[in-house]
């Protein structure tokens, strides 16, 4: 089924249009980039999901969510450093037949984030 996300931006009401994201694949001792991208209008990914039937392999993994720079560039003043700068969320891959929806609610002093449907 794949692997999603979606992130809003509770400081504004909106979805975050714009954030740069990464996942890593987690490996023991390191990671590796699996696709960076960034979020469209409705802040969600362009073409499907992250990783789909094809790309699930079980293991651990690693959402890295660029909020500091996404806030930046929406004018807002923010201390250096940051508060919060990337948001890491990691995660693990069961089913290679599920669906796993991480999204990520955040501001620039907090974030929430659960398994979606």
């Amino acid at each position: 089924m794949g692997l999603s996300t979606h992130v809003l931006d509770t400081m504004n009401g909106c979805p975050a249009a714009g954030m740069a994201v990464r996942l890593e694949r987690l490996l023991p001792g390191s990671s590796q980039v699996v696709r960076s991208l960034v979020l469209n209008a409705d802040g969600r990914t362009d073409g499907g999901p992250l990783l789909n039937g094809l790309d699930m392999q079980i293991g651990r993994y690693r959402l890295v969510f660029s909020v500091a720079d996404y806030f930046r560039a929406r004018g807002v003043s923010l201390p250096d450093p940051p508060f919060l700068d990337e948001v890491p969320l990691d995660f693990g891959i069961a089913d290679i037949a599920g669906h796993y929806h991480v999204p990520l609610l955040v501001s620039p002093w907090s974030y929430s984030t659960y398994r979606g449907s």
